[in-house]
């Protein structure tokens, strides 16, 4: 575990391309992650699910999140200034509704997002 603190600025952040539509920046510390998501109105996220908490905060714009299994889903608009924890398990998408702005803290840090094994998204 490092004890050194890590200052940066998402400026200085590669953006990730992941689509046509979304595009991602992220920073790790050892027990939680910090994602920068950027989606243009009528990006989808697929319906996925993953063993992270995550607490999505929308600073511009809005996602129609649909939550739970397929054929149980509750659908849940989330806008600028609003905030939304998925807890982990939980399946889950996403449609931007506007250009968005989401900044999302997963615990522990998406390993899959790491490594890039994130196929769903690309």
């Amino acid at each position: 575990m490092s004890t050194e603190a890590i200052h940066t600025r998402w400026s200085d952040i590669p953006a990730d391309q992941l689509n046509p539509s979304l595009t991602r920046q992220f920073v790790t510390g050892s027990q939680a992650m910090l994602a920068r998501i950027v989606l243009k109105k009528g990006c989808i996220v697929p319906r996925h699910q993953h063993s992270n908490e995550q607490i999505a905060y929308i600073t511009e714009g809005a996602l129609l999140f649909s939550l739970g299994e397929e054929g149980s889903t509750v659908e849940k608009i989330v806008r600028a200034g609003e905030v939304l924890v998925i807890p982990a398990h939980l399946p889950h998408s996403a449609e931007a509704l506007e250009d968005t702005i989401d900044f999302d803290i997963f615990a522990p840090p998406r390993q899959d997002w790491i490594t890039g094994n994130d196929a769903y998204l690309r």
